[in-house]
């Protein structure tokens, strides 16, 4: 059940989340210090460094000039993360490629379009559903030979060249501090929707050497983890 269903359920059960980066949005908190309900938990800021996964890209691959980015058209943040996935391109001087995928039949067909339209590397935005079929995803960049970044390190576990993006596993560490406060007495109205602190960039030097890609070691130096 997700935190909003949970809150049409209840207003009284204490409901801890962890969410995009909008809960006030979303219909679950008032207010981002002072929650003011029965509702708290880890806001999750991820399109917004859509930017910084294409600048981590460029300096894998300097010379691609065409970077296509996939996005959910029947999420409402995919406008949002369109926006800034031209933006940044413009900035750079690369030109976007925008990919469109809703339904997992739609994954072959957007990769093929890519290579048609002579993609040089892919970004994978943070949507939920990509996010579950990132297996899927991963082995579709690996058949077609793309270069690819995405949002969380569970997609280089799975094979997927670089990621960059919060510590899902650290957002379920607050959420447990979280729940053992509540446990003791607080109240989830009084406990702040809080955002991570820990930012992870994992290369997959295996996947890398599969691509015929050179990792700079200065690109190296900064990875939280490197998966060979």
């Amino acid at each position: 059940m997700s935190a909003r269903a949970a809150k049409e359920v209840t207003a009284t059960i204490p409901i801890l989340f962890i969410v995009g980066p909008n809960p006030i949005g979303d219909g679950l908190v008032t207010s981002v210090s002072r929650p003011g309900g029965n509702a708290t938990g880890v806001a999750l800021y991820t399109s917004e460094l859509l930017p910084k996964r294409l600048e981590l890209l460029e300096k894998l691959l300097p010379r691609a000039a065409r970077i296509a980015v996939l996005v959910n058209p029947s999420d409402a943040a995919h406008e949002l993360e369109t926006k800034y996935a031209e933006d940044a391109t413009r900035v750079t001087g690369r030109q976007m490629v925008l990919l469109e995928a809703s339904a997992e039949r739609d994954f072959e067909p957007a990769l093929v379009s890519a290579v048609q339209q002579r993609v040089d590397a892919l970004l994978v935005s943070a949507n939920p559903f990509f996010t579950q079929r990132r297996v899927q995803l991963v082995a579709l960049a690996a058949r077609h030979a793309m270069p690819a970044g995405y949002p969380w390190r569970e997609y280089a576990d799975a094979g997927g060249l670089m990621s960059y993006g919060p510590s899902i596993a650290g957002a379920y560490y607050l959420i447990g501090r979280y729940a053992s406060r509540i446990l003791n007495g607080e109240k989830p109205a009084d406990l702040p929707v809080q955002a991570p602190t820990n930012y992870e960039l994992v290369i997959n030097l295996k996947t890398a050497k599969t691509l015929g890609l050179e990792v700079p070691p200065s690109l190296l130096a900064t990875a939280d983890e490197v998966i060979e």
